[in-house]
C-alpha cells in the first residue's frame, strides 16, 4: 500500500517516524492483525475479494488523526505543490517554524521542507512529462523553484541525473517530454 503521510498516521495509529523511508513486513508493524490479513489474503482465490478484505481492513484501522495544525500544514503544502515557504506556513498556523518542523516530523515522519521538495519535484517531472512547451526555465518557475539551476540541482538529488538526461531516458518510454535541446 502507498499512503499519504496523513493516511499513514491514521492507519498506523500515530507517529510514523520510524517507518519513514523503509520497507517493512506487515506483521512487524501490525502484529497479529497483520498476520491475520496476510493469511486471509493468501487463502483467498478471488482478486476482488482480496481487494474487499484490504478495503475493510484499512477502514477498520483508520481513525487516528494527526493534530489539526499538522493536517492543515500538510494539506496546504499539497495544495501549493510544495511552493509555500515553511516559515509562512508556520505563521498561518500560529506556530514558530521550529515548532511546526518538530511536530510535522514527529507526526508524519518527514520534515515539511523535505515533503515540499518532493512535491515540487513531482510537479516539475509531471509538467515535463506532459509535453509542456514551457522549457526547463518555465517548468522551474511554474513548479516553485527559484531558478533553472535550482531545478537542475533537485533533479540530480531526486532522479540522480540532470533534467536533460532524465528527459532523454523518459523519452525512450513515452516520447512526450520537453525536448532535451530546450535545456
Amino acid at each position: 500500500m502507498d499512503f499519504t503521510p496523513l493516511g499513514a498516521y491514521s492507519f498506523f495509529g500515530g507517529a510514523v517516524t520510524e517507518l519513514a523511508g523503509r520497507m517493512i513486513e506487515l506483521e512487524d508493524v501490525l502484529g497479529r492483525d497483520g498476520h491475520w490479513l496476510r493469511q486471509r489474503l493468501g487463502a483467498e482465490t478471488c482478486w476482488q475479494r482480496r481487494f474487499d478484505l484490504i478495503d475493510d481492513f484499512v477502514l477498520r484501522r483508520a481513525g487516528h488523526a494527526p493534530s489539526r495544525e499538522v493536517a492543515f500544514a500538510y494539506r496546504r503544502l499539497a495544495r501549493s505543490a510544495g511552493a509555500i515557504g515553511i516559515t509562512a506556513l508556520a505563521g498561518e498556523i500560529g506556530w514558530s517554524r521550529k515548532h511546526l518542523v518538530g511536530r510535522f516530523r514527529s507526526e508524519l515522519g518527514i520534515a515539511p521542507k523535505s515533503l515540499a521538495r518532493m512535491m515540487r519535484f513531482h510537479r516539475a517531472s509531471r509538467l515535463a512529462q506532459s509535453g509542456s512547451r514551457l522549457g526547463w526555465a518555465g517548468i522551474a518557475a511554474e513548479s516553485g523553484y527559484a531558478d533553472q539551476a535550482h531545478l537542475a540541482r533537485e533533479f540530480v538529488a531526486f532522479a540522480g541525473e540532470p533534467p536533460t538526461a532524465w528527459a532523454r531516458r523518459q523519452a525512450l518510454t513515452n516520447g512526450r517530454l520537453v525536448r532535451a535541446e530546450d535545456w
